[in-house]
């Protein structure tokens, strides 16, 4: 009876800890969110944030995915595409990282793909579905809460 109760108490205690460390895609966006449909202006649409979290998003979410996160976005677009990609990237003086939850509920993770600076990170995707797409901008230590732009484009040239 005792080794039971040990068993379901472990098991409850895992499902907390589990739940109170994942990304909460239902969660408000700390900054906000825009509805954007194919060949939106201005392009970039930018957002000013700051990056970050308590989260480390490869223990979290795992795959490619680096960096601290917060557990609510940063920022929801609900896009509606056109003949373009959808583009979203991060400008900051600081080493970013970008985790992106698509319409399909498929994670996108980057670090240093963007073009301007080579410590900052961009996802592009080249046939965009219509929905909602949550995004969080990381940092490599969880104490910093550097300032960043995201910018989301369908322009494939900056």
């Amino acid at each position: 009876m005792f080794s039971r109760v040990l068993f379901i108490s472990a098991t409850l205690l895992g499902s907390i800890t589990l739940g109170v460390s994942a990304q909460d895609y239902d969660s408000d966006p700390t900054y906000g969110s825009a509805r954007l449909s194919g060949g939106f202006l201005p392009d970039p649409h930018t957002i000013t944030v700051q990056a970050g979290g308590s989260i480390d998003a490869s223990e979290s979410i795992g795959g490619s995915c680096v960096g601290n996160i917060s557990q609510a976005p940063d920022y929801r677009i609900n896009f509606t595409p056109g003949s373009q990609p959808l583009i979203i990237s991060v400008d900051s003086a600081y080493d970013t990282t970008l985790v992106i939850n698509n319409p399909d509920g498929e994670w996108f993770c980057d670090d240093d793909s963007g073009n301007s600076r080579s410590h900052n990170p961009s996802i592009r995707f080249n046939n965009p579905e219509s929905g909602q797409y949550d995004i969080w901008i990381g940092t490599y230590n969880s104490d910093l809460t550097p300032n960043a732009v995201l910018q989301i484009s369908e322009l494939t040239s900056r």
